[in-house]
């Protein structure tokens, strides 16, 4: 039986029965022609949900991502870094003296998994200084991303390479030069590396990464371009910046440059946000609809669930695994 079928015959009720509902809507809002925006907050590149977006991506299933810089970075340490995490399946019960012994030792804990200092954030610091100098040098500048994406396709770090490069969603997303926006990228490692090497003297200007203001201009152009002929739907795992920044772009074309553009066509976002006054991660969807996100009739989920465990599910099911 395949994840699909299998789902398809379980899941009948409740918070199931809206993923089974959210996945086929996803599969039919494909099929009619239409793009998908993948959105990523929390900690999901630490997750590894590379294992499932990856294939997403190279089957045309995914056709742009936005995203937190620690979810941008956080795949490239995981490829190069994998065999130096530790995993902590305890990491509830851990004292305040632990985890400094944690800390002592350059280990970064994110949930149960801890990041290596040197093997990661360091291993990627000495090749990105060099593209950050030589772009600044030349008076080029770059989106996060596609400093990610230069680094990935010169090919340095391949010996270093720790897991297959197939399960690195952001190798997959190279290699198909996906559009990815990164709103407040200074608000992860390299984002703090970058401004750091300024103020040491070894990077002399912090234009040479391009701001979160002009990756909204950016998303502008390509949500202005693919909506004139398809519909685009918006896939939201988690809250944040990761989700708020992209979904904002459809009421500031039509209401603040005042031109006509589609709504999103179709919403779903995992979650365990609940619904609270002010808590906009955990509003229900239809409240999108005042703001000037979605339409009255846009196919909308929520699915309030653990992200690690929802998204593989709804991805194999996409796929038809």
């Amino acid at each position: 039986m395949s994840i699909r079928d299998f789902i398809r015959h379980h899941y009948r009720h409740f918070n199931a029965a809206v993923l089974r509902d959210a996945s086929q809507a996803y599969v039919d809002h494909l099929d009619a022609g239409g793009q998908m925006m993948i959105t990523l907050a929390g900690a999901m590149s630490t997750a590894e949900l590379g294992l499932s977006l990856a294939e997403m991506i190279r089957q045309d299933k995914v056709h742009a991502i936005t995203c937190t810089g620690a979810n941008l970075e956080e795949d490239l340490f995981n490829l190069v870094a994998h065999d130096f995490y530790e995993r902590i399946p305890d990491y509830r019960h851990l004292t305040a003296a632990e985890e400094q012994a944690l800390a002592d030792r350059g280990m970064n804990r994110v949930t149960d998994t801890c990041i290596p200092e040197e093997e990661a954030f360091r291993r990627v610091e000495r090749d990105l200084l060099t593209l950050w100098r030589t772009a600044e040098r030349e008076g080029e500048r770059l989106f996060p991303h596609e400093f990610l994406y230069r680094l990935i396709r010169s090919g340095v770090l391949v010996e270093s390479y720790q897991i297959d490069p197939r399960d690195s969603w952001l190798v997959a997303a190279a290699e198909k030069d996906l559009p990815i926006f990164t709103p407040g990228w200074e608000d992860s490692t390299l984002g703090n590396v970058f401004v750091a090497r300024n103020f040491d003297g070894r990077l002399g200007s912090l234009l040479t990464v391009r701001s979160g203001l002009e990756a909204m201009a950016q998303l502008i152009g390509w949500y202005r371009d693919v909506q004139q002929e398809r519909s685009i739907g918006f896939f939201q795992i988690g809250g944040g910046i990761a989700g708020d920044f992209p979904i904002c772009v459809v009421p500031l074309v039509h209401q603040d440059l005042r031109e006509p553009c589609r709504y999103w066509g179709y919403f779903c976002q995992i979650s365990d946000s609940t619904t609270s006054y002010g808590s906009y991660s955990g509003a229900v969807p239809s409240e999108k609809i005042s703001w000037g996100k979605l339409e009255v009739d846009t196919p909308r989920f929520v699915i309030e669930s653990d992200a690690t465990i929802v998204a593989p599910l709804m991805f194999s099911y996409i796929l038809d695994r």
